[in-house]
């Protein structure tokens, strides 16, 4: 590609909605997401609306790549596209989309691709001005006949402007725009790269060194007038002014250690958010609510503790490292320099022992803390149906293992503590005798001494960071699953498979939509095949009762026909493709489920969050009155009218209470909502009265285009 030029005008630089792919493409390969001989040219071509959002996303992830879409007020638009690249604009206007492809922001200026593959500089003011949507041209222009009204002169015109538009325009939000990034799963070094941690990283270390170089430099000055017996102004200056430069290294030393720090906890609560996502269903059924929230509180230890004992640790080995040049100039360098090696790895192997101290007593600890969580939550089953004599069973043992690993602890951290006086004492003997004999001169013995108090200081540090280290590694044993997790393969599908506006195309009437042979599923750790030999059809338009006694796998079938579990062996094919060539995301869209009461949640949020999270967030005008539409076609139009907010309200364990059937009701519309071509409905309507059943059983039967109703016999 050329060097970046400036150009006045950008509508060169404007790529049609047909050519989405090919961008996308170009995006990726900046990412280094894909080699330079793979092209997506022939992949789906966007139309418009939601098939255009969809397309970006199905042609991102194809690539290796996250399409997230966002938003930004007026007041932030800059800020937000200097930091944008890689990235999608959508240009507002009626019409065919067209968009800008944008490669790297900047503060002033930002680079854009144009669709003949070439880079382009552009101002960022200008670009802001195209992307501002047509309906607030006419704001500018009152603008500006107020300002040539006020004879605002020329060189404060601009600045008036933009603080005017801002005021005027502060509500205004803007969209159309897709940030493209490498996704959690990817490999962990790529994420790291991607979100500049080795960048960081360097820098600390060389802002950390020269903050260090400049130290010794500026008592080496001091002490060479001070043993010449030469404290003139001139040296007193240079040391001074050695001193002062010290001042900005650490500062830079700092603000990329928070720069790291930002990104390294911004990267791993990514990572883990994607782990839980492909947890296997059975993998969380087993454990319980109190191993759950102590991976959350985990999680957050391991972003705390790892980051500041990693620092610590790291300063720690540069301060050695410079302790150790301090010896190789001092006296008696050869058996102080072996003491400190000796010193440092003994210091590593009381790491190590106090680690493995810790984490005994850390699952101790967490156990004590998940027994605690679970039986608060069942409380109320044990007062009614466990005998009080059997309350604290078990309980004294636990506590009495806890107090003894908690003395071991204590006894493993005294040994840390100390080790750094004990250094200090060491070397000072190591010391004695070339002070005694005269062997060195006066300068080397200081130059000694300063190296032993540079290595104490630097143990002091480690001492402090093997602390923080050693509870960073057991808290990683609580989500290390979680973040390994989020790697594994997923079913991307192949989107030329389908169909050109983005996605597969709905099934004709009447043709087979879900077809299942021979299915075979078995829990883990179970014997026997909980579904086995099951086949199924279900044409377009078809409604389908499925009955069965309790215990008869009715749930596990869901979870098979909706992609949550995958079948050992069997053949399943929905509008005659298998799940490899549609995809994850391409089948979950096509088939939406409603679960069971006790597998489904309300989440902490808004009542039209939970509705529309399946179709797409944030909702636009026409999506908040589907919802609420089918809302009131179910018979929720008086919780609508009692709540304050309405679809607005928030709900969930923190909010608006919802009853057994309103519960039940809200699951029924998710899934309607979510567009699906076959509906599966879970036993949705066991909690619902006569009267409410059968205006719910009305909207499904009028809303889903194929049905599937799951109900005890």
């Amino acid at each position: 590609m050329s060097t970046p030029s400036v150009h006045a005008s950008l509508e060169h630089l404007v790529w049609p909605s047909s050519r989405i792919a090919e961008a996308i493409t170009v995006l990726a390969r900046q990412l280094g997401r894909i080699p330079a001989s793979r092209d997506a040219s022939d992949l789906a071509r966007a139309r418009k609306g939601d098939e255009i959002d969809r397309t970006i996303a199905s042609t991102a992830t194809w690539l290796g790549l996250e399409a997230e879409p966002v938003e930004a007020t007026y007041p932030d638009l800059n800020a937000v596209l200097s930091r944008a690249g890689p990235a999608l604009l959508r240009l507002p206007g009626d019409g065919p989309s067209k968009f800008m492809v944008l490669a790297r922001g900047g503060r002033k200026s930002i680079e854009l691709v144009g669709p003949d593959l070439e880079r382009h500089r552009v101002p960022l003011e200008q670009l802001g001005n195209v992307v501002v949507p047509c309906e607030e041209a006419p704001v500018r222009e009152s603008v500006d006949q107020l300002l040539d009204q006020a004879e605002v002169q020329p060189a404060r015109r601009r600045k008036a402007r933009s603080a005017m538009l801002q005021e005027r325009l502060a509500d205004t939000v803007i969209g159309g725009f897709w940030l493209l990034r490498v996704p959690p799963r990817a490999g962990v070094w790529e994420q790291a790269r991607a979100a500049r941690l080795p960048r960081y990283l360097a820098g600390v270390c060389a802002a950390h060194t020269l903050a260090g170089l400049f130290g010794l430099a500026s008592w080496w000055v001091i002490g060479r007038a001070a043993l010449n017996g030469r404290l003139d102004p001139g040296w007193l200056l240079a040391w001074v002014l050695l001193l002062a430069t010290l001042i900005p290294f650490q500062l830079l030393a700092l603000w990329y250690q928070g720069l790291f720090s930002v990104a390294a906890g911004s990267l791993l609560k990514k990572r883990l958010l994607e782990g839980a996502l492909r947890l296997h269903p059975d993998e969380t059924r087993l454990q319980g609510s109190g191993h759950h929230l102590g991976r959350v509180i985990e999680s957050e230890a391991v972003e705390t503790l790892a980051l500041r004992g990693g620092f610590l640790a790291l300063i720690s080995v540069i301060d050695l490292l410079l302790a150790a040049l301090v010896l190789l100039a001092g006296a008696g360098r050869g058996l102080l320099l072996l003491f400190l090696m000796v010193w440092v790895m003994f210091a590593v192997h009381l790491g190590r022992r106090f680690f493995l101290q810790r984490r005994r007593w850390t699952r101790d600890r967490l156990q004590l803390s998940q027994d605690l969580v679970e039986k608060m939550i069942g409380h109320r089953t044990r007062l009614a149906q466990e005998s009080p004599t059997r309350w604290y069973d078990g309980e004294d043992q636990a506590l009495t293992t806890y107090l003894n690993r908690s003395q071991d602890v204590d006894r493993a951290a005294v040994k840390i503590t100390i080790l750094p006086r004990v250094w200090l004492a060491v070397a000072l003997l190591g010391l004695a005798p070339t002070f005694l004999s005269g062997g060195g001169t006066i300068a080397r013995i200081a130059i000694s001494l300063g190296g032993i108090l540079l290595a104490y200081r630097a143990m002091e540090v480690l001492r402090e960071g093997f602390s923080f280290l050693a509870d960073a590694a057991i808290a990683w044993e609580q989500i290390g699953s979680l973040f390994q997790a989020a790697a594994r393969p997923e079913m991307l599908g192949d989107p030329r498979a389908s169909a050109g506006n983005g996605h597969q195309a709905p099934t004709a009437p009447g043709a087979p939509l879900l077809d299942a042979t021979d299915l075979v599923y078995q829990h883990p750790g179970r014997g026997e095949p909980v579904i086995r030999g099951v086949s199924l059809r279900i044409r377009s338009g078809e409604r389908v009762v499925m009955r069965s006694p309790s215990g008869g796998g009715k749930s596990t079938l869901v979870s098979l026909l909706n992609g949550s579990r995958t079948s050992h062996s069997g053949k399943l094919l929905l509008g005659g493709l298998d799940r490899h060539s549609i995809g994850d995301e391409g089948w979950t869209r096509r088939i939406a489920s409603a679960p069971q009461f006790n597998e489904n949640h309300v989440f902490s949020e808004t009542f039209a969050f939970n509705l529309l999270m399946g179709r797409r967030w944030p909702p636009a005008g026409a999506d908040l009155d589907d919802a609420e539409t089918i809302c009131r076609e179910l018979g929720l139009d008086e919780l609508l009218e009692r709540m304050p907010g309405g679809l607005l309200q928030m709900v969930g364990e923190t909010g608006w209470q919802l009853s057994h059937g309103e519960r039940s009701r809200l699951f029924i519309a998710r899934a309607l909502l979510q567009g699906g071509e076959l509906v599966i409905l879970d036993e949705s309507f066991a909690a619902l009265d006569p009267e409410t059943l059968r205006r719910s059983l009305e909207c499904a039967l009028h809303r889903a285009p194929s049905l599937l109703v799951i109900s005890h016999s």
